[in-house]
């Protein structure tokens, strides 16, 4: 139940009526009305925008239209008050007992409060991590997993169809590179002096690929010449990185649906197949690019390539998809890539991407633009850097020096708990500070702490009832007589679990997981401070002499519990019952 839905209803039936009236003329559009939490609380529960959307097309001053609106509403016996505030605005009042139902809805929905339908079945792509396969999973790959899965859950609690999917980036130049890594370190197997050039990756992990191939292929590739064997210990390298990949998702509570290889579009047709389509389209052609714009560098020189008419969807200029030599750039393979994700039937495409990537977003954008004629949307998610600290002090990282942070460094240290909700506690095109020794602090300032420390005393609180025999099932919470929450405190936290349903469905559209973790953090708050305050005011306590008042106040607890184990299930985080 939506409780800001069930009041939208109310104010667009009013509407309605006030056209059937003839106080409005008919015909308009009521798509813009909406009911949402006032930005001052002390204005009222709920506030309308109606009269505001609706003057200027009814050609009427929005006070009258909010006038008007407000004695209807003020006659629907769910409302306690409507004022018009401003030019037009209508704040709204609910009576007590539709809070306090609130309580009895949750518990009688249980898991399922707050779940959509929004999405409707549609089936969405969500691209997630995508790392190249030449190393183990450092930290900057950690948020982009993180809030991969959690956009993944979020929108199949929403009502999506999700199919979580990695795209390995087996086909460049850097596979080769890996396969000449551990070469050297097959020969160091062999007892031989490994040669860790430049360019090389230097990792120790690729210490036992090396001794892989021993086992495998024994001394037989030591005498023989790269053109003999590049291909057989990329291909090995590569499955043995990607096993490694996906054991560090694992460890991070990650589990895709699908692997697609950029390897297996080479040679297949699918890359000419894609840009023959675009081709169809007169969105491939053969010209000189304009010099880029600013100094132009010295090795700069006009030359004609294979360009796609990227401008007709939006982008500032075309794109190279082959190069002078007649090789493919790396935009080609990519445009494949999401073709095929096309006429797989998705509906919608969500690639998340690191900050490094910020200048595909709108060549790549406009590809699916052409290929799907409009009809799928692509949203591009950029992943800002995680600075690491340590014991007060930056910590730095390089992947090619091999003194990376990997992610199962972090999840060792904090758990996957503590990283997935850490790596959500800013939006994803903010920098994040991960601070080792904060994320375990047990304080108001840690926010995975605050919530899970919420959970648990509501735990503590249904432990101590059933210890002295109450019967604290939902069921039996749910026929509580809620009359008895009526205190303001009480009051505002029912109203934070009543926006629950109403986030979820705008953090979906949005594509915004770390609205729920912001959520959490908010809701949270709210459940500590009526606890603080049942310290000075014991009739604010949950536990009660009076059974009845005690049965009441802790199915508000419980209800509240609800509500933190879904938010928490999407983010990928264990609720915790006990803080030790």
């Amino acid at each position: 139940m939506n409780l800001f839905t069930e009041i939208r209803t109310l104010v667009t039936a009013e509407l309605g009526a006030m056209t059937e009236a003839g106080d409005l003329p008919a015909g308009l559009d009521l798509s813009a009305v909406a009911v949402e939490p006032p930005r001052d609380p002390a204005h009222g529960d709920m506030s309308t925008n109606a009269a505001m959307v609706l003057a200027k097309p009814s050609g009427k001053p929005p006070r009258a239209i909010a006038e008007a609106l407000a004695t209807r509403l003020a006659a629907d016996p769910r409302i306690s008050s409507a004022e018009v505030a401003g030019p037009g605005f209508l704040n709204l009042r609910l009576r007590p007992a539709v809070w306090q139902g609130m309580v009895a809805t949750i518990l009688k929905a249980g898991d399922t409060y707050g779940r959509s339908t929004i999405g409707a079945g549609q089936k969405v792509n969500v691209e997630f991590v995508s790392a190249n396969p030449t190393g183990p999973m450092h930290v900057g790959h950690v948020r982009g997993a993180v809030v991969g899965d959690a956009l993944a859950r979020l929108l199949a609690y929403a009502g999506w169809n999700v199919t979580r999917e990695y795209y390995i980036n087996d086909g460049g130049a850097q596979v080769d590179v890996l396969a000449r890594s551990a070469f050297e370190r097959y020969r160091e197997a062999h007892g031989l002096e490994p040669e860790i050039r430049e360019g090389l990756y230097p990792g120790d992990y690729l210490i036992p690929v090396g001794e892989a191939l021993k086992a495998k292929y024994g001394d037989s590739l030591l005498d023989k010449g790269e053109q003999h064997w590049l291909t057989e210990v990329r291909e090995f390298a590569t499955e043995m990185m990607m096993q490694m990949i996906r054991e560090d998702l694992a460890a991070l509570g990650v589990e895709m649906d699908v692997y697609s290889s950029e390897k297996a579009l080479y040679g297949t047709g699918k890359i000419e197949a894609a840009l023959d389509r675009l081709k169809e389209m007169d969105l491939i052609y053969e010209g000189v690019l304009e010099p880029p714009k600013g100094k132009t560098p010295e090795d700069w020189e006009p030359r004609e390539q294979t360009l796609f008419r990227s401008t007709a969807h939006g982008d500032d200029v075309d794109r190279p998809v082959k190069k002078s030599d007649g090789s493919w750039t790396y935009f080609a393979p990519d445009i494949a890539y999401h073709y095929d994700k096309v006429t797989r039937g998705f509906d919608q495409l969500i690639d998340i991407f690191g900050a490094d990537h910020g200048g595909y977003v709108k060549r790549m954008k406009a590809a699916v633009a052409a290929l799907s004629a409009g009809r799928v949307p692509l949203d591009i998610k950029l992943i800002q850097l995680v600075k690491l600290w340590k014991n007060g002090e930056p910590f730095k990282m390089s992947k090619r020096a091999g003194t990376y942070v990997t992610l199962r460094d972090v999840v060792e240290q904090v758990g996957a708990d503590v990283t997935r909700f850490v790596m959500l506690t800013r939006k994803n095109d903010a920098a994040l500070d991960f601070d080792f020794d904060k994320v375990l602090e047990q304080s108001k300032e840690n926010p995975v702490f605050y919530v899970q420390y919420a959970n648990a005393r509501i735990n503590s609180v249904l432990r101590k009832a059933r210890e002295q025999g109450m019967d604290v099932s939902d069921a039996t919470l749910a026929t509580a007589d809620l009359d008895r929450l009526d205190h303001p405190a009480e009051i505002a936290l029912i109203a934070k679990l009543a926006e629950w349903p109403r986030l979820v469905e705008i953090a979906a559209r949005t594509n915004e997981p770390h609205r729920v973790a912001f959520y959490l953090h908010e809701l949270a708050s709210e459940l500590h401070g009526l606890w603080n305050r049942g310290n000075d005011e014991a009739g604010l306590r949950f536990l009660q002499e009076d059974p009845v008042v005690s049965q009441a106040k802790i199915a508000l607890a419980r209800a509240v519990g609800v509500v933190i184990c879904a938010g928490l299930g999407i983010l990928g985080v264990t609720p915790v019952e006990e803080m030790r």
